[in-house]
């Protein structure tokens, strides 16, 4: 609840200026992606925020953040000691895999809170192609952040006069939901890179 309070006040204190708010929102939304979309979704729906500038923002925030995970990927890979990891037969399976799946992997993981970390810095790591990256991810936060600001500006105007301060307790318990699922997708997904390791047969 108190992590709400700091991230809505944050942005409210910046709603003085257009781009202050912008940035607001913009940092905001690189460090916590989903409670930012989730409060700057409310701060619309109580007319704080316009709604132009909260999904520009978001946006920005979410494509600065997805390359940055990209870039880090990459960076690492030019580390002459990481590298070598990069065409490691341990590697090797689960690089095949990214590889031949690269398109719904990168749209899809964008839906598992956690699974965004390993899976955007290891294309970077494994350099696969950076305007398929861009694009896949582009389409996929959009998709993401609209439906999830939009179901929390809906969520706003319908709990204002209702629940009041309430309300970020309600939102607080949806975005633990949501990444209590996170931890059980990125389960499956360590689950399955473990099967494509060398030895180990189908479970």
């Amino acid at each position: 609840m108190r992590f709400f309070h700091l991230v809505s006040h944050f942005i409210v204190g910046s709603a003085g200026s257009g781009i202050a708010l912008f940035g607001a929102i913009l940092v905001s939304t690189v460090l916590v992606e989903d409670a930012t979309a989730i409060i700057v979704g409310i701060l619309a729906a109580d007319g704080i925020v316009p709604i132009p500038l909260a999904l520009a923002a978001l946006y920005s925030g979410i494509v600065s953040s997805d390359l940055g995970l990209y870039g880090l990927g990459w960076l690492a890979s030019t580390h002459e000691r990481l590298a070598r990891y990069a065409d490691h037969e341990l590697a090797a399976p689960f690089r095949a895999w990214l590889e031949t799946r690269y398109v719904l992997t990168i749209f899809f993981v964008r839906f598992i809170p956690g699974a965004r970390l390993p899976t955007y810095t290891s294309s970077g790591f494994f350099r696969s192609s950076f305007s398929k990256f861009v694009l896949v991810a582009l389409i996929a936060a959009s998709v993401w952040t609209t439906a999830l600001f939009s179901a929390s500006f809906w969520f706003g105007n319908l709990t204002a006069h209702w629940l009041g301060p309430v309300r970020w307790g309600v939102a607080l318990v949806a975005l633990v939901g949501l990444f209590m699922l996170g931890r059980f997708n990125v389960r499956l997904y360590r689950s399955k890179k473990q099967e494509l390791r060398p030895g180990n047969g189908p479970r």
